[in-house]
């Protein structure tokens, strides 16, 4: 699902950017593969790369039942889904540097405009590798970045800085929907308890 939610983001920014005259502009990519060849320099070009820099479980979300009653007569056992949160960063590496800014200026803008994705309120392109979706939900949010932790991404992804601005995505599913076991609900006991004296 990982891979599925950044692609639709990834769809939706880039039809906000091309409607405001910034065409086919927006790449999921990994901007440090940016000067690593030639083909990597010339595909990331003249573009606002998307790349995923971090993930973190959600711990709010951690404790959830490992079992389901179905129907008050079967109880199924699962284990519970993986809440992710994904922190995204976007980078502008456009051919002018104007262009850049402009590109990060309307990438805010659009988020600011539409935080929260759902399999309802959103329309995208299924590609031929997404994984079933189901229904999702996806909240957006800028993340602020000290100097110091803006120094060690960008160290890690190469050195060269773009204009860029990173942010959060909660609540990324991921579920295997495995059946450990069923079993049937204990509805009534027959005997009664005798304690000793």
């Amino acid at each position: 699902m990982i891979y599925e939610a950044l692609q639709i983001i990834s769809e939706q920014l880039n039809n906000y950017l091309s409607a405001a005259g910034l065409s086919n502009l927006v790449t999921l990519e990994n901007v440090g593969m940016l000067e690593t060849s030639a083909e990597n320099t010339e595909k990331l070009s003249g573009k606002v790369t998307l790349t995923l820099i971090n993930l973190e479980e959600e711990p709010t979300l951690k404790n959830q039942p490992h079992f389901k009653v179905i129907d008050k007569l079967t109880t199924e056992y699962r284990n519970p889904p993986v809440n992710m949160n994904i922190y995204l960063l976007v980078a502008a590496n456009c051919n002018t540097y104007t262009n850049s800014l402009r590109a990060i200026s309307k990438t805010i803008e659009f988020f600011q405009g539409k935080k929260v994705f759902t399999s309802e309120n959103t329309t995208y392109e299924t590609k031929e590798d997404f994984d079933p979706i189901g229904s999702f939900k996806l909240i957006v949010e800028l993340y602020t970045a000290s100097f110091e932790q803006l120094n060690h991404v960008w160290g890690t992804l190469g050195g060269r800085q773009l204009p860029s601005v990173i942010y959060k995505i909660q609540l990324v599913e991921i579920d295997r929907k495995a059946l450990l076991g069923a079993e049937k609900v204990i509805l009534h006991v027959n005997d009664t308890l005798k304690f000793k004296e």
